[in-house]
């Protein structure tokens, strides 16, 4: 029997069809204001990162000023830890890389750098490295490829990549390299669009793209459209906007951008904004959230959206943010 590609079918809404940027700026500028409901206090766990994705968007969406740049700045030194170098998602909290990384990414879009000693951070990080050349994430010791990317993308915004042992962190993301081109959390795991861009994106930071099969990862990646033209993550599985992120930036980083439908794309992505609150979602129909919110306008922007400021493939920060380091990832060219 010939196996069914699971989708979703796309609502006629004629205000889905253009990005709702002042609805979305809206959504953004007051997620978590009301901090007593219940899912502001469940998510305190990777409230780090929340506030990457909502500032992120809003930069895209030419609307940084929304926001107060004292309060978030304190709100990141409130999850520093000056003896370690490392942040938290929340004051309290264990530290970890991916948070690390979304405080740096954070100070980097407010220039503030000078808010945190770098020094320590990249002390903290070259800690994590293990003698395969993987990282951990924290003292608890879990090895996956994100966290390659993360230690990777830290040093990098610091301009400190030649602290670490370059060709051993390279040598293991290939040791997770499978047959098809693609990558996994591990060395024998199965590829994953997320793991890919997390690989890819790695190796472009140390400019070592020449060890990816470009045309096999790009077929592989150019697979995960579906007809309603949203992308998935791995076969049999639901478009889902994230994808837009993961799937698209990877194939923008190896050339292959023009493999898959970008006006079909590009309206998946609009059909998941509600009209009424702002905010994107996962699918049509589905509650809108920060993540989505930023991984369906960081989309739109490799896309071309020229409502949008350009997004940079690899670091999804707007582009000017790294002019400014003068970071500029290797991209593949023909």
């Amino acid at each position: 029997m010939a196996v069914q590609r699971k989708d979703v079918e796309l609502p006629d809404v004629e205000a889905r069809r253009v990005l709702l940027k002042d609805k979305h700026t809206e959504f953004i500028a007051n997620y978590g204001k009301s901090n007593n409901e219940f899912e502001y206090g469940v998510t305190e766990y990777l409230r780090m990162s929340g506030v990457y994705w909502g500032l992120t968007a809003l930069s895209l969406l030419h609307e940084l000023d929304r926001m107060n740049r004292d309060d978030v700045i304190a709100f990141v030194r409130s999850c520093y830890d000056d003896k370690t170098g490392s942040f938290s998602a929340a004051p309290n909290h264990d530290p970890h890389l991916l948070y690390t990384l979304s405080a740096v990414q954070i100070l980097v879009l407010y220039d503030a750098m000078d808010e945190c000693d770098k020094e320590k951070v990249v002390e903290y990080v070259v800690g994590l490295q293990q003698p395969d050349g993987s990282f951990i994430g924290d003292k608890w010791g879990e090895v996956d490829t994100r966290f390659s990317f993360c230690a990777l993308a830290t040093l990098s915004l610091l301009g400190k990549l030649d602290a670490i042992r370059i060709e051993d962190a390279v040598k293991f993301i290939l040791s997770c390299m499978n047959f098809d081109g693609g990558f996994g959390s591990m060395p024998g795991s199965e590829s994953h669009a997320g793991q890919i861009y997390c690989c890819v994106g790695a190796l472009s930071i140390v400019r070592r793209l020449h060890h990816v099969n470009a045309d096999m990862l790009g077929w592989w990646l150019a697979e995960r459209q579906l007809p309603s033209g949203g992308l998935n993550g791995r076969p049999e599985k639901l478009p889902d906007v994230c994808y837009s992120w993961w799937v698209l930036s990877s194939l923008k980083i190896i050339n292959r951008l023009h493999w898959i439908d970008k006006d079909k794309l590009g309206a998946f992505i609009l059909a998941c904004q509600d009209e009424e609150t702002g905010g994107i979602s996962d699918r049509p129909g589905d509650m809108v959230d920060p993540f989505h919110t930023l991984f369906g306008v960081a989309g739109l922007s490799l896309l071309g959206n020229k409502d949008l400021k350009p997004v940079n493939p690899v670091f999804c920060m707007p582009e000017e943010s790294l002019e400014k380091l003068k970071i500029k990832p290797q991209l593949l060219t023909e």
